[in-house]
């Protein structure tokens, strides 16, 4: 899959100062693939050359059988990083991951065995890029002396007659400090809409990811979101929806597992 094409002279990128702003009044918000593609330019130059490695890493993810809906529309693969008081990241060895039930009420409870992130991708300059970014804000949004990280690789498939559900467990809070969620490609899918509420369950906004690189960015401690299912658009072809995870809890905040996010 080729490179997203950068973003033009002329396109806004806003600033992290702008997005820690957004979410200070918010709890969340969007940005657009052109204003992440500026960004990734800025920290990795060469990150279009690594982008069809990183894309096509979705192609290898391995079905999540720990769904205790039944379903077999998850698949995934994960990393647990760290960064230290200089913002230094370091990955961690490979761990299962773990969300207790007040976070996840449907697969909450148990640790789970993903196979890990290929080093070709957790290496590459579009992952490292996407996490320094989202360190960035998330140091500036939540001042920390070292933080937790996990990283997620979701594809969601729909096929004739069942959805596929992003957000297995609805409405939520993924039990962090910050989520990034970042769009990688969408094949024959309609709906997948991103919806963001408050600690109520008031619904705030809702905005669809569909380009490469739009990206939702959410400070957890204020604000709960959910995707809605997605089916295809033709049911005589496969469908999917890729997307991209990360995670950031401060280490002082963690207590018992640090594997709590989504």
């Amino acid at each position: 899959m080729a490179a997203p094409a950068p973003a033009t002279a002329t396109a806004v990128t806003p600033t992290p100062a702008m997005l820690v702003k957004q979410l200070h009044d918010a709890g969340f918000c969007f940005m657009p693939g052109a204003a992440l593609r500026t960004a990734l330019s800025q920290l990795h130059p060469d990150w279009d050359a690594d982008w069809p490695t990183f894309a096509a890493s979705w192609d290898q993810l391995v079905l999540d059988r720990y769904m205790a809906d039944g379903g077999r529309y998850r698949r995934r693969r994960y990393a647990t990083l760290s960064a230290n008081a200089e913002g230094v990241v370091t990955v961690e060895p490979h761990q299962p991951h773990y969300q207790s039930l007040d976070y996840n009420r449907l697969n909450g409870g148990v640790a789970r065995y993903f196979e890990p992130i290929l080093d070709a991708v957790l290496h590459g300059s579009v992952l490292t890029g996407v996490i320094a970014y989202g360190q960035h804000i998330f140091r500036t949004l939540y001042p920390a002396d070292a933080t937790h990280i996990e990283v997620h690789q979701f594809r969601i498939e729909a096929r004739p007659g069942t959805e596929g559900l992003p957000t297995p467990e609805g409405m939520h809070r993924d039990g962090v400090d910050f989520v990034l969620v970042m769009m990688v490609r969408r094949e024959n899918v309609l709906s997948g809409t991103t919806e963001t509420f408050d600690l109520s369950g008031q619904r705030l906004a809702a905005f669809t990811l569909t380009d490469p690189g739009d990206t939702a960015l959410v400070d957890d401690q204020r604000a709960m979101h959910g995707v809605t299912p997605i089916k295809p658009k033709d049911a005589s072809h496969p469908a999917w929806r890729d997307v991209l995870v990360v995670t950031y809890r401060r280490k002082s905040a963690v207590t018992g597992s640090p594997n709590t996010s989504a």
